[in-house]
């Protein structure tokens, strides 16, 4: 199947104003991959109004599917949306203690992404460089030695808890001249301070980069200080409504802005919450809610056991949502 290929300034014009799900990935009871049910979930999606899509993120338990899954996740997507960007994340496990290793094990995930249709990646922090001595010197040349495989890359700013990295601004500098890179997303979850911060200093100091808000608890806000497109976990359910949300803001609808943030924050109030590593089992539950994959897909086998205060609170957002938005 052809696809077309981005260079990097094609790809951040392509993905400027757009939303771009990070994917989970469909699982029985018995944390097999339930195949009928991700096909149904991207059969739906590739019909949606999202700018791209990207796989194998921490929503899509990138670092933690065996290749073979990974592979059948990756293709199949790549068959469903071959005029779209697909952005595919890539790292090496969190326990990864020895740095060449984990470079050269976030390296071959990256040729696997770019064999099978990858347009760009995403790069996981590494974490496993947190306490190295060396770690500023040591993180630029990892992704040295990813850009150097010439796809586009996204930077990911992520919180700690997550298996992120705090990254110093000069390092961020040098992340961010890097070739191909096309510009950062935040994730920091709680830390409005550090998304502030950090999006003054891409303003001001990166103009020409993309800042790509993560931030699902206050995507609203993120966007008024500066993102120019999404790419998020909540993004994978309702998706009509986020993307409409990104429409009116670059659009200057504020009215219509400020209604569908106020609705978009109620969702993510139900789907983010503690403990957080539940949030990929209520997105999939909200799927099967809303009759977009059967319910016997909708579990995530490495999340925590949701609770029925959990479900209720998600079915009741959920039958308010589109009623209000309209």
């Amino acid at each position: 199947m052809s696809q077309r290929s981005y260079s990097p300034d094609e790809l951040k014009t392509t993905l400027a104003g757009g939303l771009i799900p990070a994917t989970p990935v469909t699982f029985d009871r018995e944390a097999r991959f339930h195949e009928r049910a991700h096909d149904a979930y991207v059969s739906f999606m590739s019909s949606q109004p999202i700018a791209g899509v990207a796989v194998w993120a921490h929503t899509g338990r990138g670092l933690l599917l065996d290749e073979e899954i990974r592979t059948r996740v990756l293709r199949r997507w790549r068959e469903a949306i071959p005029d779209k960007p697909l952005i595919a994340g890539v790292g090496a496990r969190h326990q990864q203690s020895n740095p060449p290793e984990a470079t050269r094990e976030t390296l071959a995930m990256a040729s696997a992404a770019a064999a099978d249709g990858a347009d760009a990646l995403l790069v996981y922090p590494p974490f496993w460089l947190k306490h190295n001595e060396h770690s500023d010197s040591l993180i630029v040349e990892h992704h040295e030695q990813l850009s150097r495989l010439g796809l586009p890359l996204v930077l990911f700013y992520l919180y700690e808890a997550a298996g992120g990295i705090r990254y110093a601004t000069s390092v961020l500098d040098e992340l961010l001249t890097l070739p191909n890179v096309i510009g950062i997303k935040m994730a920091t979850l709680d830390s409005v301070m550090t998304y502030q911060d950090v999006a003054r200093h891409i303003s001001s100091q990166h103009p020409d980069k993309l800042l790509i808000t993560g931030e699902d608890r206050f995507l609203g806000y993120s966007l008024l200080r500066g993102a120019k497109a999404a790419l998020i976990g909540m993004g994978a359910v309702c998706s009509d409504l986020q993307a409409e949300l990104l429409a009116a803001h670059f659009a200057g609808r504020a009215e219509r802005f400020l209604e569908l943030s106020d609705a978009v924050d109620r969702l993510a109030e139900v789907l983010f919450i503690d403990p957080m590593e539940g949030y990929i089992a209520r997105i999939l539950y909200a799927l099967a809610k809303l009759g977009i994959i059967p319910a016997e897909g909708a579990n995530d086998p490495w999340g925590p056991a949701l609770t029925t205060r959990e479900f209720d609170n998600i079915d009741r957002v959920l039958n308010k949502l589109y009623v209000q938005v309209e």
